[in-house]
């Protein structure tokens, strides 16, 4: 029986607008009901998330930065968090300039979270766009949900660092994270979320025991539930772990077609067709657990 539901957001609860449908905030209320703890697990940072998480109010914790931070949206209690080193912190930023990268660094776990960053390329119109988006959305916290310094490398020392990402157009982005995969092997975790129709990739760089997967799993474990007990929804490659730990993974419709090659998942309709809603109603509302 479905104890836990891990629901990514961008291209999975969310539609192609950013909305959320009626259809899937019925369903997810619905399991609730039903005893079910429902959690959003993404890849966006904790201060992102939050507003999604309090306005669903949602009965577990956020699993946020790729699963290196698991968060209550409404008390701010932290329940797990991984972080890197300042030494590899460090490496990751020169590495990434090195090689033509534009880091943001997230850092203040404890609280709501603020992004670092120092310098982004005139080319690099996505990530322009995202800091815009990201002080836009914050409001009056703008200053600081995101902070602009002269030089990471003179003030990550004095933060906790919970994630740092790379984004921009989909063929740079490819060749960035082979170098990086190349240069620091396993002693990071390295994600990379790629949406080809908009010529976007982010790769996100975590603690070498955090993923998706990772953050989903010490949930279970915290609830004495086992991964029989779990389903997860997502649509990407950053979804794959949790997607291969979950007794019932979904994938949604509009995921790349790669994703439903790479494990027996079950296939759901598209995130503008309310196909969050669709799973929740086969598998918990209906109990088809098989």
């Amino acid at each position: 029986m479905i104890k836990l539901l891990a629901l990514d957001l961008d291209g999975t609860t969310f539609d192609s607008s950013g909305n959320i449908s009626d259809a899937n905030r019925s369903a997810i209320r619905a399991a609730e009901d039903l005893g079910v703890l429902v959690t959003i697990a993404t890849g966006r940072r904790f201060r992102d998330a939050r507003p999604v998480g309090v306005d669903l109010g949602l009965n577990a914790p956020l699993i946020t930065h790729n699963g290196a931070l698991i968060k209550y949206a409404e008390s701010l209690e932290t329940v797990a968090c991984s972080l890197l080193t300042a030494e590899m912190t460090l490496e990751i930023i020169r590495v990434g300039k090195e090689l033509g990268g534009d880091a943001l660094v997230s850092t203040d776990p404890k609280g709501l979270g603020t992004m670092l960053y120092d310098r982004v390329s005139s080319e690099n119109t996505p990530l322009q766009e995202y800091i815009r988006w990201s002080s836009r959305m914050h409001g009056d916290e703008v200053e600081t949900s995101v902070e602009h310094v002269e030089a990471l490398e003179d003030v990550v020392a004095s933060h906790e660092v919970v994630h740092i990402s790379f984004s921009g157009r989909c063929g740079p982005m490819a060749e960035l994270e082979t170098d990086l995969r190349s240069h620091l092997g396993d002693r990071i975790t390295l994600l990379t979320t790629a949406y080809p129709l908009r010529d976007f990739t982010l790769i996100d760089i975590l603690p070498a025991d955090a993923s998706k997967g990772h953050g989903v799993a010490k949930l279970t474990d915290l609830n004495g539930l086992t991964a029989a007990n779990v389903m997860t929804i997502g649509d990407n490659f950053n979804d794959l772990e949790m997607l291969q730990y979950a007794g019932i993974p979904v994938v949604m419709g509009n995921a790349d077609p790669q994703l439903h090659e790479m494990g027996d998942f079950y296939t759901t309709l598209s995130n503008d067709e309310s196909g969050v809603a669709a799973a929740i109603e086969r598998f918990i509302l209906n109990q088809e657990n098989n």
